[in-house]
């Protein structure tokens, strides 16, 4: 397996189990505490999107290095990236807010909600790392 099939293997499953882990967490109950989980989760989606980086340039993720990424995304997609992201945490709260109260089928269902919104986002982030990194390292055929 090449270099890079071997990247987007270990991403791959970065990310599953980053879901699964958002899936799982989500599912409790937790009346009136949303708000909080959906940070501890975005924290861990945060996480996710430093290790999937990893994977593919073998350094960390620095300041520099988020600053030089955000400038190259332009300001256009980094807000309406960062509005997604934020719509979507939002809606999972409120969403889970609801379920609390429909019992172990809701709850199971907003699990997977938003296990499927940290998978969708870290593919997202993993396509963009897949892209740059097949630009820099990878030569033209």
């Amino acid at each position: 397996m090449s270099n890079l099939g071997t990247k987007r293997l270990e991403t791959a499953l970065a990310i599953a189990t980053y879901a699964i882990g958002s899936g799982t967490a989500s599912i409790a109950p937790t009346p009136g505490g949303e708000i909080p989980k959906q940070l501890i989760l975005t924290a861990s989606d945060i996480l996710m999107y430093t290790r999937i980086w990893k994977i593919y340039f073998e350094e960390d993720l620095s300041n520099k290095g988020l600053v030089e990424i955000l400038a190259e995304l332009g300001l256009v997609t980094v807000g309406a990236t960062a509005t997604a992201y934020i719509v979507s945490k939002a809606s999972t709260a409120i969403l889970k807010e609801i379920t609390n109260w429909t019992g172990p089928l809701g709850w199971g269902i907003a699990g997977a909600i938003a296990g499927s919104l940290s998978g969708l986002f870290g593919f997202a982030w993993a396509l963009y790392c897949d892209n740059l990194y097949s630009q820099k390292w990878l030569k033209p055929v």
